[in-house]
């Protein structure tokens, strides 16, 4: 197994080091509704989906996958 020669200083290891970093997620403000959303993302204000300040889907309403419980009681 391969070992390093020389130890690595603090200084050259904080210097690799300093490009990692988190950025801030891009938000942004709705000129219509005055919600903040993420760019490019589509947004439910108050029941209804908005994408890109434009109302999408009127009285939006998540829907979820059934669970195998019920997917099994509706067969029989």
């Amino acid at each position: 197994m391969a070992h390093p020669k020389r130890r690595t200083s603090s200084a050259v290891r904080d210097k690799r080091r300093t490009h990692y970093k988190l950025t801030p997620k891009a938000v942004t403000l709705c000129p219509n509704t005055g919600e903040l959303h993420l760019r490019h993302k589509a947004y439910v204000v108050d029941g209804d989906l908005y994408h890109n300040g434009q109302l999408a889907i009127k009285n939006y309403a998540k829907t979820n996958a059934a669970p195998a419980a019920d997917v099994a009681e509706d067969d029989e």
